[in-house]
């Protein structure tokens, strides 16, 4: 780890909590500007001090945040869901009753040995966890709009269900994350099943499903991590890792039989 960003801080700045501008936030990270705006939309790093419209200053936090971003993805290859889930969600909270708070790293919601056990475990899991080659990178919209036969409204509505983040690159151009086109990739299918926009099929749409496996995600995360914390990080590592294809079965199979349990209902 390099020396500490305050240590080449003058006696002035010492004690201003947000000696940096986003300009100083690039040059000492070695991160572009675009990179650090994704990074904050994406809840990685928390967002700086606002001071103004369309101005924000930052501090060492962020500083040493971006580093362990970066650092997690580089050399750990963990996606991005993974390196939130076990730093903390930095986005805005939504209302009370979508609120986003069980593995936000500034509340309780581990102990410090649960958290130490989801850090080990995490380690042990870097190879199945790890993006595919190339997918940390950010990729134009415009060209996924494009290849999936989507309009730019569908980008809106990605945006709106939280399913992907938005920045702009070059020319003002906007970029998502490779490890993203998934999204894209299964709007298209939805839209070519009939469940268009002109229908009411919109952003909304796509959020009740973000917000339902949100909440499952978080609630399993607690009960597991409750339940494991004795155990050995490379018996949970092995248990976690044999358990998430069943589980995403589990889930395709129970959806199939909730639609059929409902249509049983209707009758003859």
């Amino acid at each position: 780890m390099t020396a500490a960003p305050a240590a080449r801080r003058t006696a002035a700045d010492r004690t201003d909590p947000w000696p940096y501008k986003m300009r100083d936030l690039c040059r000492l990270t070695g991160m572009p500007r675009q990179a650090v705006h994704f990074y904050i939309q994406q809840g990685l790093v928390p967002p700086g001090h606002k001071t103004g419209r369309n101005s924000a200053r930052y501090g060492d936090a962020h500083v040493e945040r971006i580093r362990v971003v970066r650092q997690l993805q580089n050399e750990r290859f963990l996606p991005l869901r993974a390196i939130r889930a076990v730093l903390g969600d930095h986005r805005k909270p939504e209302p009370p009753d979508i609120a986003s708070h069980a593995l936000d790293g500034e509340d309780d919601a581990f102990t410090p040995e649960q958290r130490a056990l989801l850090v080990d475990v995490k380690h042990r899991l870097a190879s199945s966890l790890a993006p595919p080659a190339g997918s940390a990178a950010l990729v134009d919209a415009k060209a996924l709009l494009e290849r999936h036969g989507l309009a730019r409204a569908d980008l809106d509505d990605l945006v709106k269900a939280r399913l992907v983040a938005v920045v702009k690159g070059p020319r003002g151009r906007l970029q998502v994350a490779a490890e993203d086109e998934w999204a894209f990739e299964l709007c298209a299918e939805v839209r070519r099943a009939g469940f268009t926009r002109d229908l009411g099929f919109d952003g909304r749409f796509l959020r009740l499903y973000e917000r339902a496996v949100t909440a499952l995600f978080e609630e399993e995360t607690a009960f597991l991590t409750e339940r494991l914390t004795r155990l050995p990080p490379d018996r949970v590592a092995a248990m976690l890792e044999t358990a998430m294809p069943i589980l995403d079965r589990f889930f395709a199979r129970y959806h199939e039989k909730k639609v059929r349990d409902f249509f049983a209902t209707m009758g003859d």
